[in-house]
């Protein structure tokens, strides 16, 4: 996928790939990593890369959780081990999640007719508005590209701290683009011992 979303036919598919491009741009934030940096936190925040991949595979099957009217699961506890790659799990376990979770995402909302379904709020739960019964489909979908862009931009900010790797360079190698004036591909560092 190239540095920006293709022409698009209509809503349904706009908000689906405007989705897709802030996925490819948070995962990219992981791409040539080891385990041990994807789990760093190398800023003032305790946040991480692969921590950050975790968290938004969750929200976004939670949001599914949603609008299937399925019950959630809403605690603190839950909320903030999900921003940490536990000491059993590895990078390419929380790309799988994240690529089920799209996956996922995709097949729900295959099957809603109409992206103006209502989505009740879930009731009690401190950090949703207590004056709103409902979303829709159509801004569920637009707060999961608002909330994935948010992170993305924490993991670029991250990322850069580990090894100085930027969004345009991390795409043009895991893309395969050839260098040119405007952007040199990033290549792993050569680590000598």
């Amino acid at each position: 996928m190239p540095g920006l979303v293709a022409p698009v036919a209509d809503e349904r598919e706009a908000l689906l790939a405007y989705l897709a491009q802030q996925r490819l741009v948070l995962r990219l934030t992981a791409h040539g990593l080891t385990d041990d940096q994807a789990r760093a936190t190398p800023t003032a925040s305790p946040l991480s890369v692969a921590g950050l991949i975790k968290h938004v595979a969750r929200v976004e099957r939670g949001w599914m959780c949603t609008v299937r009217r399925r019950d959630r699961e809403w605690s603190v506890e839950k909320h903030h081990a999900g921003f940490r790659l536990e000491p059993e799990e590895t990078l390419a376990d929380v790309l799988d999640l994240y690529d089920q979770a799209a996956k996922e995402t995709d097949a729900i909302i295959a099957e809603i007719a109409d992206l103006g379904q209502a989505v009740p709020v879930p009731p009690g739960v401190s950090w949703l508005p207590s004056d709103v019964t409902a979303w829709s489909v159509r801004w569920v979908l637009l707060h999961l590209i608002e909330e994935t862009a948010r992170h993305a931009g924490h993991a670029d900010i991250i990322r850069e701290s580990l090894d100085g790797a930027t969004a345009l360079p991390l795409m043009a190698a895991a893309e395969g683009w050839p260098a040119s004036p405007w952007v040199q591909p990033w290549e792993a560092p050569n680590l000598r011992p």
